[in-house]
Parts: C-alpha cells; sequence; structure tokens
C-alpha cells in the first residue's frame, strides 16, 4: 500500500471519528514526516513561522472592529439605509438584508460574522412581516457569506499569505464579483418572495427619508470609505487599515453613537478570540500543504487533470466542484491552505491569473459556509432563527445555485474580476 493511500485513509478516519480538523491534519502530517523519515521538526518550525507573518494580525483586527461596528450601532444603520432605500418593493426586508450584508461585509471580513450581526436584527423583522422561518434564514446565512468576498475579507487574507499574491489586488478583485453575487441574491429574493406575496408593504422610495437615513448613517457609510480608500490611497496597509477600524469603532461607539459600554467591548474581545481561534489550523495545515512538495502531489494532480482536458474553463469547473464538495464537511481556512499550493500551479500554468484563482476559491467557500454539515452560516442563521439546521438547509438551496450561476460567470469572464486590480496596479506579472 503507497504512502499516500495510507496517509489518506488515516485522515478519513481520523475525520469520520469526530477528530478536531487542526488534530486530524497534524496527526496525518505527523504520520507522513514518519513514513518519509523527516524530522519532526518540520513541523515544529512551520507552526512556530505560521503564525509570525505580520499581516495575519488584520484577521482579528478586522473581526473585532466588525464586532465593535454591531454592537456600537453602526450595523442598525445601515439596516435603516437600504431600509428606506428599498422598502416598498417585493421581498423588502429581504433585500434590506443582502444589502445591509453587502455593506456590513466591507466592515467584518467575515461570513458568520457578518450573518451575526445583520441576521440578529432583520430575521426576526421579517418574521413580523410573515417570511417563511425557513426562507428568511436562508437569505441572511446566503447573504452573510458576502463577508468573505467584499474586502477586507479574512479568507483572501490567508489565500494571499499561502499563495504570495498581493492582498490590494485581491481586495481590489473582490469589488465587482461581490457586487455580481449581490445582484443574484436580490433577485433571487425577489423572486421567491413575489411568487409567495412577501414584503412590499412599505413606504414608497422617497430621496427626503434615504438622504436623512444617510445623514444619520454617515458614520456607518465612512468605515468602508476610511478603511478601503485608504488601502488604495496608499495612505496605509491592510494591517494597518485594520488597526485604524478598530480606532474608527471604538471612536463612533464611545463618543458619537454612545451605544458602547464596557460590557460590550468586553464581549467584542471574547467573540474575537473565539472567532480568531481557527487559526491554530494554520499550524499543521501549512505543514501537511509543504508536505504535497515532498510526495510530489501538485505534479501527480496536474497530470491527472491534463490527461481528460488542459482547457483552464474546464479544468476550473472541475476544481470548482472538487472545492464545493469538499468544503461540505472541511473549515474554509484549512481549504483554503491544503488546496491551494496543489491547484494554484496547475491552472497557473493554463494561464489563469492567480488573483483570479483567489476569488474563485473564496466563492467556493463561500458556498461552503451554505452546505450542511458543516455549513458555518447556517449554523449561526439557525440559532438566530431558532429552527433547525435542517430546514435552512433546503431553503438556501436557491441561493446556492445563485452563488453557482456568479462562479460560472467569473469563470467565463475573468475580467470581471480582474479589470479593478489590472487598471490600478498595471497587469500581472
Amino acid at each position: 500500500m503507497s504512502s499516500l493511500m495510507i496517509l489518506a485513509m488515516a485522515f478519513v478516519l481520523l475525520t469520520l471519528i469526530g477528530t478536531p480538523l487542526f488534530v486530524s491534519v497534524g496527526l496525518t502530517t505527523a504520520l507522513a514526516l514518519f513514513l518519509i523519515d523527516i524530522p519532526y521538526t518540520l513541523l515544529a518550525q512551520t507552526g512556530y513561522g505560521s503564525l509570525t507573518p505580520f499581516p495575519l494580525l488584520t484577521i482579528p483586527l478586522f473581526v473585532l472592529a466588525g464586532r465593535l461596528m454591531e454592537v456600537g450601532g453602526m450595523a442598525s444603520r445601515m439596516i435603516s439605509i437600504a431600509t428606506n432605500l428599498v422598502g416598498a418593493y417585493r421581498g423588502s426586508m429581504g433585500l434590506v438584508t443582502v444589502f445591509a450584508c453587502m455593506l456590513f461585509a466591507a466592515l467584518s471580513g467575515s461570513g458568520p460574522a457578518t450573518t451575526a450581526a445583520i441576521g440578529s436584527v432583520t430575521v426576526p423583522a421579517m418574521k413580523r412581516e410573515g417570511y417563511d422561518v425557513p426562507f428568511a434564514a436562508a437569505i441572511t446565512a446566503s447573504a452573510g457569506a458576502l463577508g468573505s468576498l467584499i474586502p477586507p475579507s479574512n479568507l483572501l487574507i490567508i489565500y494571499g499569505l499561502v499563495s504570495e499574491t498581493s492582498i490590494p489586488r485581491l481586495f481590489l478583485a473582490g469589488l465587482i464579483p461581490g457586487v455580481l453575487v449581490t445582484i443574484l441574491l436580490m433577485i433571487t429574493t425577489y423572486l421567491i418572495a413575489r411568487k409567495r406575496g412577501y414584503g412590499g408593504g412599505g413606504a414608497a422610495f422617497s430621496w427626503r427619508p434615504f438622504l436623512r437615513a444617510c445623514w444619520e448613517g454617515k458614520w456607518s457609510i465612512g468605515a468602508p470609505v476610511l478603511i478601503l480608500g485608504g488601502i488604495y490611497g496608499g495612505v496605509f496597509t491592510p494591517t494597518e487599515a485594520a488597526g485604524v477600524a478598530v480606532f474608527y469603532s471604538l471612536f463612533v461607539g464611545l463618543f458619537i453613537y454612545r451605544e458602547l459600554t464596557v460590557a460590550k467591548v468586553i464581549e467584542a474581545l471574547r467573540f474575537t478570540a473565539l472567532l480568531t481561534g481557527i487559526l491554530i489550523l494554520l499550524t499543521p495545515t501549512l505543514a501537511f500543504g509543504q508536505l504535497t512538495a515532498f510526495y510530489d502531489v501538485p505534479a501527480a494532480v496536474q497530470e491527472s487533470i491534463t490527461a481528460l482536458t488542459s482547457n483552464p474553463i474546464l479544468v476550473l469547473l472541475l476544481i470548482g466542484v472538487f472545492y464545493i464538495f469538499i468544503g461540505t464537511f472541511m473549515e474554509s481556512l484549512a481549504q483554503i491552505v491544503l488546496f491551494t499550493a496543489v491547484f494554484l500551479p496547475l491552472v497557473s500554468s493554463l494561464g489563469v491569473d492567480p488573483v483570479m484563482f483567489g476569488i474563485f476559491t473564496v466563492i467556493t467557500c463561500e458556498i461552503g459556509f451554505l452546505t450542511p454539515p458543516l455549513g458555518a452560516n447556517l449554523t449561526v442563521a439557525a440559532r438566530i432563527s431558532g429552527i433547525s439546521i435542517e430546514r435552512v438547509s433546503v431553503a438556501v438551496l436557491p441561493f446556492i445555485l445563485a452563488y453557482i450561476i456568479g462562479l460560472v460567470i467569473l469563470i467565463l469572464i475573468p475580467e470581471l474580476t480582474l479589470f479593478l486590480p489590472d487598471w490600478a496596479y498595471g497587469p500581472s506579472k
């Protein structure tokens, strides 16, 4: 029996018996080191080195900033702006949820965090308007996943570190795909709501209430303008922008809206610690990723897939199917770290830009947020709405289709992804 088969069986067995993912990967990595007689110090050195890159600090800072903005009143003002914009249409509160998630995604960088922040307000509102509860939860879960695509995105930061791709280019590349997926989700929400007769009872759009809501929420709107404008204007790096976002959210919450308290700040710190604890996955997964080179896994994968087809569109579709499948039971961070080293050399050899592949990877991870049994967004949405994850899983299927349509569009028209970074920084070399 080959070493690769032994490792695959060990990893699958550990996963099936419920071993935490970082332990499963770590033990499999240790077994791989033993089989090819490499000192275990590789695992220790890689583990230490995986947590030292300065840009990693961006992730907890953006999570903390997003949480402070949520409990400090910014999220509610974003929802007010969205409500005044689409309140008179069918499925208005559903549309508000999607639009507000898009806005908040530019603050949090996390799909589950965006789902929790917006859904905690809009799901009860949709219930009061007579929405089917699983449908309301499905809207929130699917729109919340935008937090991983629209910059700043934690997953794009991890992909950038693993693939050595420019993080500002990745952030800029996520804007048009993020808007595209938002539009597809809003269309899906509107069609289902129109068929079922939900919403549409709000006040017709008029400029005065909308402008009043924008004025009251100007500090909320100012956050993404400050963060992204500072990055692309060359004022500060993404990591420095995350620090600015924390300071901004504290200042607005304490002195402008005055909704932040010491208890809320402590709770936000606790939430950040819990959510960013997932970074422990970096230690074993990066070591495992390095081992793929020793086992010639990228070369074997490239040979196997190119034997079937060398068409980059078909190759991306095959990888997309694999990513969506693996995302049903693997954490997105581990998925990016493990498989970027395997598939990026392949798609690069076929002429696919690493920036485009990064956006492609993150969208497949977003679909993973919406597929059981792992489905982080499904879990959050089910908890908020008070129903089982199984009911949300069925209701979210039309929204998964919207993501898949968006993914196919971006594969067929990669210029949609590359236009902004190429315009701002020039074509990739």
